[in-house]
C-alpha cells in the first residue's frame, strides 16, 4: 500500500470482505482527521477516498472484478430548523434512520413526521426515460389506529396515497438530469400524524431533502408550501381546521430563484388576482426551505455520483438523419389537414424509411430512432417560434372546434357529450340514496376531515380512446385517479349540497389532449341536464409551453399554447390545467417538464387560461345554460315522514320484515333520522307512490296484540297441510304453522286424523318467536295428555 500525504494523522482500521468465490480479502483504510487526503491505492484493489467536512466516504471498491458499494463510515446525524414567516417551523433531520439508503430524511411540521428515502440502482436502465417510482404510504399506527380491514394491516394504496405520490413525483421529476436513466425509487412513510398539519407538502420537502442529501444526481432542491385564504388573507401552512373555512387549498413547489416546479390546488371560485398573490407568496416561502436543504446537504450530504452518459451517434449519422428527414418533417407538421392518427402515421412511416436507409451504419437502431425523435422535437418547437402557428393550423391562443350535446339517453338522470377537437368525453349523472355516499378510510378522515363524499366523479380512460389494445376491466390506474380527482375538484365548488348521493362518470371516448378538462366541461353540462342547480357553469382548459434557453441556462424566449394538443403536450415543456367559472378558478394543476417556470410565465398562462375558459363557457351555454326545470320521470324522490313512536313496530314489521320487503319490491329505502322521523328515498315517483300506499296500510292496521310467553290462546285453523296446520290467533295475523309433531303426542302423518279442518278452533301454547324466521312458535301437544303406557311382557308364556 502506498500513501502520499502531508501533515495528516491517520487511524488504521481493518475491513474484511468476502467475495462470491468465498475468498477472504483483507486490507486497511485510514480515517482522516483533517480536511484533505489523496486517494489511497491498494495492491489488490482500489479504494477511492473522498473527504468533505472531516468525514470519510468510501465510494467504490473493486476487488478481482467485483464492485462493492460502500457508505460513509462517519456520517453524523444532522438537523436543521426552517422557520416560516408566520412562525411555524419545519424540521429536517438525517443520519438516524435508513442509513443503507442512498439518502434519507425525516421532515416534521408540528407533530406530523414523514420519513423519505431514496435508492437508485448503479446499473443503467434500458429505458430511454427516467424510471422513477414514488410510493407514499399512510400508516395507521402513525395515528394510533389499527386498520379496520379483515387482515388488520395496510393493503393496497388508497386514492389519497396515489394522489400524494403523483404530487411528489411531479415536484421532483423535472430536476433530474435528462440523460439520467437509472431505476430510482422514493419511498415516503408516515411516521406520525397529528390530525392538524396535512402531510402532503411535508412529504415533498422530505423527499427533496433526501435527494439533496443522497449521491443521486439531481438539480434540486425544491421547497413545497401549502397555502390557504381566509377573509382575503393568504395563510401559510394552514391547519386542517383552517382549511375547513379557507377558500383556497394550494400547494406550491419551487426551486431556487423562485422557479415554480409544481402547482396543485382547488378553490371556492377564487378570483384570479388572489390566486396570483398566493402563488407569489408560496414561491417566496419555498426559498426558505430551499436554502435550509442546501445548508443541510452541504454539511451532511454525499458527493453526487458519476454516471455513464450514453454517447451520441457519430456526427455524420446525425447529419444524415437531418438531411433525410428535416424537410419531410416540416411538410408533415405544416399540413393542417392532418388529424392525430394521420399525422402519427405519416411520421412513423418517415421514421421507418429513414432508419431503413441508415441500416447499414454501425449505429444501433435504437440510437438512430432517438436521434430522429430529437430532430422531430426540435423542428416541431422551432416551427412554433418561427410562425406562431401550430401543427393543426391554429394560432397560439385559438381553441379547437367545440360541440356539445345533452339528454343522449332517456333512462339516464343526466347525460352530455362534449367534443373538443379530437377529444370526446361522455358524462353521465346518477342519483342514489344518501347511504350510497363514498365512505373514506380512517386515515383519510383523520388527515382531511372528510368522512364521506356525497358528490364524486369517476374518470375512465379505456385503451380504445387512443386506438390501442389494452386489458378490459380492472380498477382505475394512477393516471385515472389523478385526472378524476382534478376534474372532481373543478366541479365541486359549483355543486350545491344535495339530499342525494351524486355520482358523475366521465368516460373518454377519444383523446387528443386535455381529456380531464373536457371532463369538467362535459360534467357541467350533464349536471345541468340532470336538473342540478349549479352555482355557475364550469369549464377547463390546458395551457402548454415551448421555451428556449441560452447558454447560461436562462429562459430567453417562450410561446404559450392555449388548448393543448396531445403532440404539443409530448413535445412541449408544460401541461397547465385550469378549471373554473367565468368569475374565478376552482382547480388547477401544473405539470412542468423543465427545471422550473419563472413567475412571469405562470402569470401569463393563468391569464390565457381564464380568457379561454370564458369562451368555452359561452359555447356551452348555447347548448344548455340553466338546470332542467321539468324533472324526468325516472328522477329519484326523497321525502321525510313522521311516524309516532307507538306505531314504529307497525312500520318496521317483525325483524324489519316490512322495510326489507319494501326495498326488494320497489327499491324504496327508509332510513331513520331520529325517534319519530324517517327519510324515504324512492328511485322514481311511481315507486314513491306505491311505497306511500303500503306504509299507510301498515300504519292504519290494528295494533298487534302482545303475546305472553307460556300463555294459552285459542287458535283458528286457516289452512291444512300435510306437515301441519296454519293457524291465526287474531285477525290480521300472519298464519303460523303448528307442525304435526306439535299437534299430538302420537305420531301422525296428516292433521285430518285428529279431525282438524279449515275453521276448526284449537288451543295452543305460545313459546315466543323463532330467532331466525321471526315466526310464532305454537304447540297443541303440551296441552294434551299423553296416551297411557302399554305394558309389555318379557316372558314368552
Amino acid at each position: 500500500m502506498t500513501i502520499s500525504c502531508s501533515n495528516t494523522s491517520f487511524y488504521l482500521n481493518k475491513i474484511e470482505i468476502h467475495s462470491w468465490s468465498r475468498k477472504l480479502f483483507k486490507f486497511y483504510f485510514f480515517s482522516v482527521k483533517l480536511n484533505w487526503c489523496p486517494s489511497v491505492t491498494l495492491s489488490k484493489g482500489l479504494i477511492a477516498v473522498m473527504l468533505s467536512k472531516k468525514r470519510l466516504i468510501l465510494s467504490r471498491i473493486k476487488l478481482n472484478r467485483i464492485y462493492w458499494r460502500w457508505f460513509s463510515l462517519k456520517s453524523s446525524a444532522g438537523e436543521i430548523e426552517i422557520p416560516f414567516s408566520n412562525g411555524t417551523v419545519l424540521k429536517l433531520s438525517t443520519g438516524r434512520y435508513a442509513r443503507f439508503a442512498d439518502g434519507a430524511c425525516v421532515a416534521r411540521l408540528g407533530d406530523t413526521s414523514i420519513l423519505s428515502t431514496v435508492v437508485s440502482k448503479a446499473k443503467q436502465s434500458t429505458a430511454s426515460f427516467l424510471p422513477l417510482v414514488v410510493d407514499y404510504r399512510q400508516k395507521a399506527a402513525a395515528a394510533g389506529r389499527i386498520p379496520t380491514n379483515f387482515l388488520r394491516r395496510e393493503l393496497g394504496p388508497t386514492e389519497r396515497e396515489i394522489l400524494t405520490s403523483r404530487l411528489i413525483d411531479r415536484s421532483l421529476r423535472p430536476l433530474f438530469p435528462h440523460n439520467y436513466n437509472y431505476d430510482t425509487q422514493i419511498a415516503c412513510n408516515m411516521m406520525a400524524v397529528d390530525a392538524t398539519n396535512p402531510p402532503e407538502a411535508i412529504a415533498i420537502n422530505a423527499a427533496s431533502a433526501a435527494l439533496a442529501l443522497s449521491d443521486v444526481p439531481w438539480n434540486g432542491p425544491v421547497g413545497a408550501v401549502r397555502l390557504g385564504q381566509i377573509d382575503n388573507e393568504v395563510i401559510i401552512n394552514p391547519t386542517r381546521k383552517d382549511l375547513e373555512s379557507s377558500t383556497l387549498n394550494l400547494v406550491v413547489a419551487a426551486a431556487s430563484g423562485k422557479l415554480v416546479v409544481m402547482l396543485e390546488g382547488h378553490a371556492q371560485d377564487i378570483l384570479q388576482q388572489d390566486l396570483l398573490k398566493a402563488i407569489k407568496l408560496g414561491a417566496k416561502e419555498a426559498q426558505l426551505i430551499v436554502r435550509g436543504i442546501e445548508k443541510l446537504a452541504k454539511d451532511h450530504g454525499k458527493k453526487k455520483r458519476e454516471y455513464l452518459i450514453p454517447q451520441p451517434p457519430p456526427q455524420t449519422v446525425i447529419d444524415s438523419i437531418h438531411t433525410l428527414s428535416s424537410m419531410k418533417i416540416r411538410e408533415i407538421l405544416s399540413d393542417a389537414s392532418h388529424d392525430k392518427m394521420s399525422r402519427d402515421n405519416a411520421i412513423s412511416e418517415l421514421r421507418q424509411t429513414v432508419l431503413n436507409q441508415l441500416r447499414d451504419e454501425s449505429t444501433q437502431a435504437i440510437d438512430l430512432q432517438e436521434c430522429f425523435n430529437a430532430n422531430l422535437r426540435q423542428i416541431f418547437r422551432d416551427m412554433i417560434f418561427e410562425t406562431d402557428t401550430r401543427c393543426d393550423g391554429r394560432h397560439l391562443d385559438d381553441l379547437r372546434n367545440i360541440s356539445c350535446e345533452v339528454s343522449l339517453y332517456p333512462p339516464l338522470h343526466g347525460s352530455a357529450l362534449f367534443q373538443r377537437g379530437q377529444t370526446q368525453v361522455l358524462c353521465t349523472v346518477a342519483f342514489d340514496s344518501p347511504d350510497s355516499a363514498l365512505k373514506m378510510d380512517t386515515l383519510t378522515m383523520l388527515t382531511s376531515g372528510i368522512k364521506e363524499k356525497s358528490f364524486f366523479l369517476h374518470y375512465e380512460f379505456p385503451a380504445y380512446a387512443t386506438g390501442e389494445v389494452g386489458r378490459g376491466g380492472g380498477g382505475a390506474g394512477r393516471r385515472e385517479a389523478g385526472h378524476g380527482a382534478l376534474a372532481e375538484r373543478g366541479l365541486l365548488p359549483v355543486v350545491p349540497l344535495q339530499p342525494y348521493a351524486l355520482r358523475l362518470t366521465a368516460e373518454v371516448l377519444e383523446s387528443n389532449g386535455s381529456s380531464s378538462m373536457a371532463s369538467v366541461c362535459g360534467g357541467s353540462l350533464a349536471l345541468l341536464d340532470a336538473g342540478v342547480p349549479l352555482a355557475s357553469p364550469a369549464a377547463g382548459v390546458a395551457i402548454g409551453l415551448v421555451s428556449r434557453y441560452n447558454a447560461t441556462g436562462q429562459m430567453e424566449d417562450y410561446r404559450i399554447l392555449t388548448d393543448l394538443l396531445g403532440i404539443e403536450d409530448y413535445m412541449g415543456d408544460m401541461d397547465f390545467k385550469i378549471a373554473g367559472t367565468k368569475k374565478g378558478i376552482t382547480a388547477l394543476q401544473a405539470d412542468v417538464k423543465i427545471p422550473g417556470l419563472p413567475l412571469k410565465v405562470v402569470m401569463e398562462s393563468i391569464q390565457k387560461a381564464c380568457d379561454a375558459k370564458s369562451k368555452i363557457i359561452d359555447i356551452m351555454n348555447q347548448c344548455i345554460d340553466k338546470p332542467r326545470q321539468s324533472p324526468k320521470e325516472n328522477m329519484p324522490v326523497i321525502e321525510e315522514m313522521q311516524v309516532e313512536a307507538h306505531k314504529r313496530s307497525k312500520l318496521l314489521g317483525v325483524g324489519g320484515f316490512n322495510l326489507k320487503k319494501l326495498y326488494v319490491d320497489t327499491g324504496v329505502q327508509v332510513t331513520p333520522i331520529d325517534e319519530t322521523k324517517y327519510s324515504v328515498f324512492a328511485p322514481s315517483q311511481a315507486a314513491m307512490d306505491e311505497a306511500r300506499a303500503r306504509i299507510s296500510t301498515w300504519l292504519s292496521a290494528e295494533r298487534t296484540p302482545e303475546l305472553e310467553f307460556g300463555a294459552i290462546y285459542k287458535a283458528k285453523v286457516v289452512e291444512v297441510k300435510d306437515i301441519g296446520v296454519l293457524v291465526t290467533l287474531y285477525s290480521g295475523m300472519a298464519p303460523a304453522l303448528v307442525h304435526n309433531t306439535q299437534l299430538d303426542h302420537r305420531k301422525i302423518s296428516h292433521p285430518s286424523v285428529l279431525g282438524l279442518d279449515i275453521g276448526s278452533e284449537i288451543q295452543v301454547k305460545y313459546f315466543g318467536r323463532d330467532p331466525v324466521s321471526g315466526q310464532a312458535r305454537l304447540s297443541r301437544k303440551v296441552l294434551t295428555s299423553p296416551p297411557p303406557g302399554v305394558v309389555r311382557k318379557l316372558d314368552k308364556d
